[in-house]
């Protein structure tokens, strides 16, 4: 597979210069090129003032961003684009003007160079008729802003190689983007959706039916997003809107542009947004409305997409969440109105404008949270959930246990990994489970879900076949217990661990307090839970939780058979791990707490920050996980004391604080 080290950014404005940001803040070697040197130093400014303003608000060190700047080479020569892995098109959106970049680059680009287009609208087949070579050309359409926004969509055309998309999807991991898959049509899946979302406002604007702020405050109530459609178009540009909807046209009647934003574009100026208006405020005719509409314009086209296969509900779905940070995504939403309902407001929609219906089934909504692949007899299963964080719940858990059933009773399958899509492998449980099931006062359905997920974590435990984690991001909580099931842990470098538990009033339930015993001893594992310190890759390894680190590349190599699983040797603990180890194993919590120990290991200025740190954990939650450490007595052991722990006030107002300082009263 094509190994891709150095990217050419071709359009230093605003997209092309988020996108070299990001690819250099990635580790990658950029090559940002313009057509006059003008352009290519205002990128280069943009970027400078960007990564400043990011070391001042310390996302990141001086250091760091002076490493950035040192992989980015600025040029008005399209000539020096030849030293390129991948050429990414990131110019304005006119259809000559890059078919002539791309003629262009057909004697420039090495023959097993990349060349991607990030339109957001015309056609990536269109556009390959201007490249010699069609099978090396792909689309990659980022989303604003590009050096923070997660989301690409990749637009494979009729004759791209099947290399060039795997190394596509793999370069899209490793420059740390959510990338969705969808068939080249006008407007891909997410714009083909939410273009028209934007030109319908219009449209209810044009109508008289309510003015921008209550449109605004609705959708914002609605799709629960921070800015409604006509905040949202003066912020990316009314134009590119414009351009957007004019492009779909083709699809159909219901795509006509809105009479009043191509007037607003005639006008060169933008909506005159105020403040949203308060949504119980606006008369609620109005606000049924507004909503129906701006609803029935989604279900609309996205069943449409689904029907026709551009793209996955899940990918539908996860692009809405990542890339247009809506609260509920298209398919949730249908999911919660149901088939019955969301089929009338699909033929009305599809009525009013004479147009025909696309098909409505519930069976087309299904998600799949966890997905299954099978390479040279391995068994790859990643979490596909990122915009969760790869959160577990039932859902997750049951499609785990289907994913691994299934690898495991392959014949073919030898090894069999478990790896994450996106910032995280498993960053815990979903908390909103808790929290609803404490206040209706359902416990039976806590424990019931995590016996399940004990169930299904002894499964792979006990596998034997080789079950290798791959921790590719944040590692938390029910994340961390999953991946002590492994015969085999490795973490890249970017990788973090940690048990949260007792910060929010709960202890580990999913084998969490036993597990870490076994790898690390007890008073690593106690060290650990009681804490909740966070622990960075090389930590883990020094402590033994981890068997390996490797770089991103190299976890997605060893997972396709192309690498060695590295060999595991054992370590001698670090003296500063050793010191905390005796200190928990000797003494107990209260002990600690109340500096009852003076072995001399730790300086008094540590054993002030320990009891700090401890402190602020639940103090039931504490005694219960260092009880369940002690006993020792295996994963099964926990269930018996989730009743009591979910009963406490502590853990609901734990659960229902996360990320807030909470003073716990121990009851």
């Amino acid at each position: 597979m094509k190994k891709i080290q150095t990217v050419g950014v071709v359009g230093a404005g605003t997209m092309g210069a988020a996108l070299a940001q990001k690819f250099i803040q990635e580790g990658f070697h950029v090559i940002l090129a313009d057509r006059e040197q003008a352009f290519v130093e205002k990128g280069k400014n943009v970027i400078l003032h960007s990564l400043k303003d990011a070391v001042s608000k310390k996302v990141f060190t001086e250091e760091a961003a002076n490493e950035f700047i040192q992989r980015l080479t600025c040029t008005a020569e399209l000539k020096n684009l030849a030293a390129c892995d991948l050429i990414v098109e990131a110019i304005f959106e006119d259809f000559q003007a890059k078919g002539d970049l791309f003629s262009r680059l057909n004697d420039i680009a090495r023959p097993d160079t990349i060349i991607a287009t990030n339109t957001s609208s015309f056609s990536v087949n269109e556009l390959s008729e201007k490249v010699r070579d069609r099978g090396r050309f792909i689309g990659l359409h980022y989303f604003y802003h590009a050096a923070k926004n997660r989301l690409v969509e990749i637009i494979p055309g009729r004759e791209t190689r099947p290399e060039v998309l795997k190394a596509a999807i793999q370069f899209s991991d490793l420059t740390g983007k959510d990338a969705i898959l969808t068939k080249d049509e006008y407007g891909f899946a997410i714009n083909r959706f939410f273009v028209p979302w934007l030109n319908e406002a219009v449209r209810l604007l044009e109508e008289g039916v309510a003015g921008i702020d209550e449109i605004d405050a609705i959708c914002m109530s609605e799709f629960g997003i921070g800015m409604g459609p006509f905040a949202l178009m003066n912020a990316t540009g009314i134009p590119i809107a414009l351009h957007a909807q004019k492009t779909l046209e083709k699809l159909g009647p219901s795509y006509r542009v809105a009479d009043l934003l191509v007037t607003q574009v005639q006008k060169k100026s933008n909506w005159s947004c105020g403040n949203p208006s308060a949504v119980d405020q606006i008369d609620s005719k109005v606000r049924e409305l507004v909503s129906g509409r701006m609803k029935e314009v989604v279900f609309f086209v996205c069943s449409q997409i689904l029907e026709q296969g551009i793209c996955t509900a899940t990918d539908l779905n996860k692009g809405s969440r990542i890339g247009l940070k809506w609260k509920k995504g298209p398919v949730d939403l249908m999911q919660q109105e149901g088939e019955e309902k969301i089929r009338k407001m699909v033929q009305k929609y599809g009525m009013r404008h004479n147009e025909k219906i696309p098909v409505v089934k519930e069976s087309l909504w299904k998600q799949e949270f966890v997905l299954l692949r099978k390479v040279k007899g391995n068994a790859i299963i990643t979490f596909n959930r990122p915009e969760e964080l790869n959160a577990l719940n039932k859902t997750v858990i049951a499609q785990l246990e289907n994913c691994f059933e299934a690898a495991e009773q392959d014949p073919e399958i030898h090894t069999i990994f478990i790896t994450g899509s996106g910032k995280a492998f498993v960053a815990g449980a979903d908390i909103r489970f808790f929290i609803a099931n404490i206040k209706s006062g359902s416990l039976e359905n806590i424990v019931a879900f995590t016996k399940y997920g004990q169930d299904v974590f002894d499964k792979i435990e006990k596998s034997e076949k080789k079950v290798v984690m791959l921790l590719n991001g944040l590692t938390l909580g029910g994340g961390l217990e999953l991946a002590l099931c492994g015969d085999v842990i490795l973490a890249s470098r970017k990788s973090v661990m940690a048990f949260p538990e007792t910060g929010i009033g709960i202890y580990p339930g999913l084998g969490g307090t036993q597990r870490s015993r076994q790898r690390i001893g007890k008073g690593l594992a106690k060290y650990l839970i009681l804490t909740g310190r966070s622990l960075a890759a090389g930590d883990a390894m020094d402590i033994g939780l981890i068997d390996g680190l490797v770089s991103p590349d190299e976890l997605l190599e060893i997972s396709e058979g192309n690498l060695e699983i590295p060999a595991i040797n054992k370590r001698d603990l670090p003296a500063k791990w050793k010191a905390y180890a005796d200190l928990y194993e000797k003494n107990n919590v209260k002990t600690i707490m109340n500096r009852g120990t003076a072995d001399g290991k730790l300086d008094q200025q540590e054993m002030a920050q320990l009891c700090k740190t401890m402190g602020y954990k639940a103090p039931i939650a504490m005694q219960i996980a260092e009880s369940l450490i002690d006993q020792g007595k295996g994963p099964s052991s926990e269930l018996e004391m989730l009743n009591t722990i979910f009963s406490t006030s502590d853990a609901l107002l734990g659960l229902s604080s996360i990320g807030k300082k909470v003073e716990y009263s121990g009851k």
